[in-house]
Parts: C-alpha cells; structure tokens; sequence
C-alpha cells in the first residue's frame, strides 16, 4: 500500500474507533456527541517532519499526539509504515512497533495505537 492511501485508511480507522468508543452505551448519539464527533474528526491533523509523521488529535482546546509512523527505510530498528506510541510532543516511543500502516497489520483506540 502506498503511504498517502495507508494514512487516510489510518484516519478512517482513529474516527471509526471514537465513533465506537461514543456508541458504547448503545443509545443514539445525542446532538452534543454528533458536534464534539465533528470536531474530532476536523481536528485530526498529520504532520510531516524529517523522519515521522506525526499524527495529532484534537478534543475541544486540547491537543494530544495520537502518535508516530516511521517515515522512511533508513532506520536501523524500524521499517517504513511502522507505528510508534508518542514519548512526548516531538518524539516517539522507540521501544516497539505497534503495527504497520503500510502491511495493515495494526489496531487502534481514538486514545493511540495497542500493543499488537
């Protein structure tokens, strides 16, 4: 898969668990759930730097990192697509890889991505 189509199925999949997350008591969405599902969804933003991208989630004011995907192949311990909790604001956890957007072999709360 290439990069561009593997983040907005990555996208697609951060809003359709915060959907999950908002239907767990079964009932319809209220119109309060039906606007902050909006703003969630507007204030997914992914920037690009050096050597991740990063992904950012918006909630009301607050701004999280949702986190991290390897950007190229010149790292020695991850590979190209590889999914990274956030450490921080600028950096990833590199201890392990959560999954790879590329091999779609990941899973993910609106929160960040899980242990595979």
């Amino acid at each position: 898969m290439e990069m561009n189509q593997a983040l907005k199925t990555l996208k697609n999949d951060i809003i359709a668990a915060y959907e999950n997350w908002q239907n767990l008591s079964g009932k319809p969405r209220t119109e309060i759930q039906a606007r902050m599902l909006d703003e969630y969804i507007n204030g997914i933003e992914i920037a690009e730097g050096s050597k991740y991208i990063k992904v950012i989630t918006k909630s009301g004011s607050q701004r999280s990192v949702w986190g991290f995907i390897v950007k190229g192949d010149g790292d020695k311990k991850f590979r190209k697509g590889d999914l990274l909790l956030a450490a921080g604001w600028a950096a990833p956890a590199r201890n392990k890889a959560r999954g790879n957007i590329l091999d779609g072999g990941y899973t993910v709360r609106w929160t960040g991505p899980l242990y595979l």
